[in-house]
């Protein structure tokens, strides 16, 4: 049995951001019964050299954008990083998760061998489609989801597995 390259991107990372936006629910409800101001949760962090919960939610929406881009061989979509509430983090997964499901399963099936160049600071990281998705974003993308979800356990919102895991 083999898996095309669209079933083992955008279902997934649909499926998560869509989970990740529960979270998200569930965390503003937590701060709105707690009377915690919001700014608390979405700067909070696990470690003072690591992202804030912010970034890593905006991070873990930037993966999933530029990797069906890239499969797809379209232009990755622009999204500036200027969220600090909960309701624009929402709207920011919503954006991605709109785009990913727009594009369709024939322009990123059969990418396995496409050439992917990633630019990163003062060199470029060169992989196949197929490396690309597997070695680097799927990792990238749940290290950045599950950070999020574990800054929020971390500060108290009620989330557990089936959270993280969503409608599977």
């Amino acid at each position: 049995m083999t898996i095309s390259m669209y079933s083992a991107s955008v279902p997934r990372f649909s499926n998560t951001l869509k989970s990740l936006s529960e979270i998200l629910t569930k965390a503003q409800q937590h701060a709105e019964a707690r009377k915690i101001d919001p700014a608390v949760l979405l700067g909070a962090r696990l470690y003072p050299d690591m992202f804030a919960f912010t970034r890593q939610v905006q991070i873990a929406c930037d993966g999933p954008k530029g990797c069906v881009a890239r499969l797809a061989g379209i232009e990755v979509p622009k999204h500036e990083d200027f969220e600090t509430t909960f309701p624009e983090l929402q709207q920011r997964i919503a954006k991605v998760v709109s785009f990913i499901e727009s594009v369709p399963a024939e322009k990123i099936d059969g990418s396995e061998e496409r050439r992917i160049v990633i630019p990163v600071r003062n060199e470029e990281l060169v992989f196949t489609g197929l490396q690309y998705l597997t070695g680097f974003v799927i990792p990238n993308f749940y290290f950045h989801v599950t950070t999020a979800y574990g800054i929020l356990r971390h500060n108290g919102v009620e989330l557990g597995k089936r959270d993280f895991l969503g409608k599977i």
